[in-house]
């Protein structure tokens, strides 16, 4: 697993090393990858296995950077809700204390039920990297409905406490494995990238198929979560015909928009305009994050809504689910470029804002 990360470019997209022992630091640090390990406060851990008991904190901190661990997950089986309000700020000051610096994430908020009053996410990010608010992710598109809904019902509370050095962690990434689609395994993605989730995936990397490798490996799509700003995203629309919005303020005035089809029955046409998307009228450079030709749909690299200006469209179709035949409309779509982009460019002088789309279910995407 460690070569394949060294090696199948995932070292580079920063993905890390979810596991691993004394005997297999060194070979992971001689990869230029992160060490992780997993324990627990309280007498065993989530599968039985000895945890970490108040009065063993400090000597299992040392062990860890003894061992050259870079990544503590801290989980909270087998414990009552003292020991979780004095263990976790321990662990975080016997941390420090060994000197060497390691990524502390914990899962004191899922145990108290994930919200304020009996979660102060202020004093959480003081003392931990990451957090679990919410049940673990199973293998099923369900389960990721399931997570996205709460932390979309509760973003209120969950999206202020995130931040550089402090993020909510809706759980791992299950694409790869066995119960997503593709069309669901490229909204997960979207969706984590939204969110400003840890990208942690929870695949064998030997098995990985080259679907599953395309979307983990999304560039635009890990820039958009690694984004340095690091705010977290929210859910700006639910509309009736059960299509989602969700918005993502980016750097360089940038945003990122994921068009979220919760419908069972068909593709949707669906209808917006800036306004209602919260945006002023103006230019837009647009460009799709899945650029990739599927059965049923064509995402082009770069959709030339830039430098047109938009303001004189009082709405606009963002996107169809209409299936055009792909090779009149991809030539249509680039036929314009040379000539009226140019021209745009010379007589517009407006900024030129960048807009990031993630999509899933809603498949044909063109300007009018």
């Amino acid at each position: 697993m460690a070569d394949r990360l060294a090696e199948d470019g995932w070292k580079e997209l920063g993905y890390e090393f979810p596991g691993g022992i004394a005997k297999l630091a060194k070979y992971i640090h001689d990869r230029g990858l992160k060490l992780g390990i997993y324990a627990d406060i309280g007498t065993q851990t989530c599968m039985g296995f000895p945890g970490t008991t108040l009065d063993k904190i400090e000597i299992d901190a040392l062990t860890f950077a003894s061992w050259g661990v870079d990544y503590l997950k801290f989980d909270g089986c087998s414990s009552n809700s003292v020991e979780q309000m004095l263990g976790y700020p321990l662990m975080s000051k016997a941390l420090n204390a060994t000197g060497r610096p390691m990524a502390f994430s914990c899962s004191w908020p899922v145990y108290v039920g994930g919200l304020p009053p009996n979660v102060n996410y202020s004093f959480l990010g003081d003392i931990c990297n990451l957090w679990r608010n919410y049940y673990d992710i199973q293998d099923s598109w369900d389960s990721v409905q399931g997570i996205v809904e709460w932390f979309s019902n509760n973003q209120d509370d969950l999206q202020p406490a995130a931040g550089p050095g402090r993020w909510n962690d809706p759980d791992m990434l299950i694409i790869g494995n066995f119960g997503l689609s593709e069309d669901q395994a490229c909204s997960q993605m979207a969706l984590w990238a939204i969110m400003a989730a840890p990208l942690i995936m929870s695949n064998d990397l030997r098995n990985l198929d080259k679907s599953a490798t395309a979307i983990l490996q999304n560039k635009v799509a890990i820039a958009i979560n690694q984004d340095p700003m690091g705010i977290q995203g929210r859910r700006l629309l639910q509309e009736k015909s059960h299509i989602e919005v969700f918005w993502r303020p980016l750097s360089q005035s940038a945003s990122a928009l994921v068009f979220l089809s919760r419908r069972t029955d068909m593709p949707y046409l669906y209808h917006t305009c800036l306004a209602k998307l919260n945006y002023d009228a103006g230019n837009y450079e647009v460009t799709s994050t899945y650029s990739v030709r599927r059965k049923t749909c064509w995402f082009p690299q770069v959709l030339f809504l830039n430098m047109i200006d938009v303001s004189a469209f009082n709405s606009f179709v963002l996107f169809t689910a209409v299936d055009p035949p792909p090779e009149r409309t991809h030539a249509r779509t680039h036929a314009r470029t040379d000539t009226q982009t140019q021209t745009q460019t010379q007589t517009q002088t407006h900024t030129h804002t960048y807009i990031h789309f993630l999509f899933y279910k809603l498949y044909k995407l063109k300007c009018i």
